[in-house]
């Protein structure tokens, strides 16, 4: 598929029947729920991997307070 603006396709979705459109709208939402299944997929299984790795501890928000308080620095590592 060619190069295609936001609002060309806005366009060319208008054209379409309501029925359409509608379905559209459905088959829009269950793909974008399925990226996010395999975004959260990922996301465990590399949290798993970190883990095993003792890359993750386990505790409480309030561990994890305290941690963070009594440390001069810290760092965090988001991804």
């Amino acid at each position: 598929m060619g190069n295609i603006t936001f609002q060309k396709a806005l366009e060319v979705i208008e054209t379409l029947p309501e029925e359409q459109r509608e379905s559209l709208i459905d088959i829009i939402r269950r793909r974008m729920v399925e990226e996010r299944r395999d975004q959260m997929a990922l996301n465990i299984k590399k949290a798993r991997v970190e883990y095993k790795q003792g890359k993750v501890k386990r505790g409480t928000v309030d561990d994890m307070m305290d941690e963070l308080l009594n440390r001069k620095s810290f760092e965090i590592t988001v991804g």
